[in-house]
């Protein structure tokens, strides 16, 4: 019996050093952060106030009214585990997993996707409640071939560039992107599928009876093509990279739908239209010295509305124009830094007209500041804070993505230690435009001014993947979020108290 044992180990083992190896190398990264916040103030109004909430499609959800008090505030503790995991068959061969787990407020009510003001899905592919439990939103080849690098499936989008005008943080989007090396520039092309209104198992299905019909019409989706390149250099003086990317996009989901009568010119209901548009975002980013620069610009031109069947009144059709802008600095000079950034992004001060010029934004990826166009904690945790507003018209939000406004900041920072970081900013902002108070009114809001707001922050690295941030932000808000000026609509100053433990390997 021991022979046949030694004899059956033996072939075990040549067996084991004859055949290909069945795993593949795994390699795991994870962010984890839970934080504390202290807002001040839900809204900046001086007095009680009420909005109405109106959703995207009031098919799906109704209109809903909101009681804004002037005296609340808001404390909760907050966290999120992110998930990374490579799977790599081969040198240039892996599959690139992520996922989003128990991101929930602690002891917090859990979100309701059916409730009238449940808060659509915006930093993952998957729905909020179940990335309070779990979602996958990352999943795709990356293969390096002789001809190019590809890579296939469900990824971040909008990562282009520097910062700003990105959404990387927020839905993934089914990709096919290529990339390679051709003499001293790289090339890129990609193709994304970001909205699919075909007949399919699923849509057919849904209860909803938008979607049964957008299930039922053919060529409803939304695609969106791009190609661009990026240049290296590098020289005694300087080094970087710069590059410009072109984006065409086509968006017939809204084609083929019935033609019902207008209210009013311009108005869209149920108009059946067609919306394509170009982007041209050209950028640089170069250290020279103890400098870093960075900027952007980003152009947007096309047709927001192409209307079918012949629409019998005037201002139906709409045309794209709309450009934003940023340019940053950062200099350091031995344990101190100074900074300073500027940013314009179009407004739109007569909705109705023949031109959507508000078309781009700054991003959800862009913050630069704790409280003003904040999204990562201001929109996204606390739900927005508001000013006033005409009843559905929530033109008067503190919070992110940037729109409509020229954002002037300065930054002086120290590290006098090397594991402690502090910096404090000033930063400044107005509307490019000031709204119309309603459609067609020709009267617009007195004021222009968003305020201005101080932050300071200390981030002190406990570990090399242990960090703690607190900070604090003030702003002295401006007569813009009075909204149309009655008298008596006063506005507030409001402060955030925020800290956070990080960890990330």
């Amino acid at each position: 019996m021991k022979r046949f044992w030694m004899v059956l180990l033996s072939l075990g083992l040549v067996m084991a050093f004859s055949v290909s190896a069945f795993a593949v190398d795994v390699k795991v990264s994870a962010d984890y952060y839970v934080g504390g916040l202290y807002l001040n103030k839900v809204n900046v109004n001086s007095t009680d106030s009420v909005t109405v909430l109106f959703p995207a499609d009031p098919t799906v959800k109704p209109p809903s009214v909101r009681y804004l008090p002037s005296d609340i505030s808001t404390a909760f503790f907050y966290q999120r585990l992110r998930v990374g995991t490579d799977f790599i068959v081969s040198p240039g061969l892996k599959l690139v997993t992520r996922f989003d787990a128990l991101e929930r407020i602690w002891g917090g009510a859990r979100s309701n996707v059916w409730q009238v003001n449940a808060t659509e899905p915006t930093m993952s592919a998957g729905t909020r409640a179940e990335s309070e439990n779990i979602a996958f939103d990352v999943a795709y080849i990356d293969y390096t071939s002789p001809i190019g690098k590809f890579e296939v499936g469900y990824m971040p989008d909008s990562t282009w560039g520097t910062v700003f005008g990105n959404d990387s943080t927020g839905p993934t989007v089914g990709l096919i992107k290529w990339s390679a090396p051709v003499g001293p520039v790289i090339l890129l092309a990609n193709f994304a599928k970001l909205a699919d209104n075909s007949s399919s198992a699923v849509s057919t299905q849904s209860w909803y009876w938008y979607n049964n019909v957008m299930a039922n019409k053919t060529d409803r989706d939304t695609d969106s093509y791009r190609a661009g390149f990026i240049y290296p250099f590098k020289n005694e003086k300087a080094n970087g990279q710069a590059g410009a990317l072109f984006i065409y996009s086509r968006d017939a989901s809204n084609r083929g739908r019935a033609n019902w009568v207008m209210p009013f010119p311009g108005a869209y209901g149920q108009l059946a239209f067609l919306s394509r548009s170009y982007k041209i975002m050209p950028y640089f980013k170069a250290n020279i010295g103890p400098v870093a620069l960075q900027g952007e610009i980003n152009y947007q031109w096309g047709d927001a509305v192409s209307a079918e069947y012949g629409v019998p009144f005037t201002n139906s059709d709409k045309r794209i124009d709309s450009l934003s802008a940023f340019l940053d600095a950062t200099a350091k000079f031995g344990m101190f830094t100074v900074g300073g950034t500027f940013a314009y992004v179009q407004g739109d001060d007569n909705i109705m007209d023949g031109v959507v010029h508000d078309a781009n934004t700054g991003g959800i990826d862009f913050n630069p500041c704790l409280l003003m166009f904040n999204y990562d904690t201001v929109q996204y945790w606390i739900g927005g804070i508001n000013g006033w507003n005409l009843p559905g018209l929530n033109t008067t939000s503190v919070g992110g993505p940037m729109k409509n406004a020229w954002f002037l900041q300065g930054r002086v920072g120290a590290s006098p230690t090397p594991k402690l970081d502090l910096l404090a900013s000033l930063s400044w902002a107005t509307a490019d435009k000031k709204p119309e108070i309603a459609p067609y009114s020709g009267v617009h809001f007195p004021n222009g001014g968003y305020g201005f707001e101080i932050d300071l922050t200390g981030t002190y690295k406990i570990t090399n993947n242990l960090s703690y941030m607190l900070g604090a932000g003030y702003l002295f808000t401006g007569d813009y979020f009075k909204g149309y000026g009655v008298p008596g609509m006063d506005v507030q100053d409001d402060f955030i108290l925020i800290n956070k433990l990080t960890l990330s390997f």
